[in-house]
């Protein structure tokens, strides 16, 4: 089984760490896993992306071209990618910052309002991370069960301060009802 998953949004929105979290649970759960970032050089408010692949079987390229799961973090991202996302894929979508729905009926869409809840639960700069823990419930991509050990990959030692708070976000995420 492979996963092909593409995060994009602004930069400072966490799209590089979201990405290195789920590839880090992947190497942790013995897959084959590739991690691609890219961003604009503007950093902080250009735009960032990045490609994950988590699979049983070797990766012949890093790149993804038509993802099975695109996280929007903004409405540009969704514009650029939304017709990228393979037929049958899912589509995820930060609907506080983009009220536009997905367009497409021939993959599976999802919103959540991770800006916004950050905000509401004194978690700011971690909308990425309620996002993922959505993603994880809605796709069961990684168990739950394993955030903690993928946390203390990609948490540095100097923002240990931050692990509790990202774990809440995840957890946030995926108990988020509807």
């Amino acid at each position: 089984m492979t996963n092909q998953i593409l995060f994009a949004g602004f930069g400072g929105q966490g799209i590089l760490f979201s990405g290195k979290f789920l590839a880090y649970e992947g190497l942790l759960a013995d897959k084959e896993v590739s991690w691609l970032p890219s961003y604009g050089p503007e950093m902080r408010g250009g735009t960032a992306n990045c490609s994950v692949i988590i699979s049983d079987t070797k990766i012949g390229s890093p790149i993804v071209t038509e993802p099975d799961m695109l996280i929007a973090m903004n409405l540009p991202s969704l514009d650029k990618y939304e017709n990228d996302t393979a037929k049958g894929g899912k589509i995820f979508v930060d609907s506080s910052l983009i009220s536009k729905k997905v367009e497409r009926n021939d993959v599976e869409a999802y919103y959540i309002p991770a800006t916004s809840l950050a905000s509401e639960n004194e978690l700011p700069g971690l909308a990425n991370m309620i996002m993922l823990g959505y993603v994880i419930k809605k796709t069961g991509i990684m168990p739950i069960e394993n955030i903690d050990r993928a946390l203390a990959k990609v948490v540095s030692a100097r923002k240990q301060n931050l692990l509790d708070a990202n774990k809440k976000a995840l957890e946030l995420g995926y108990n988020y009802a509807e």
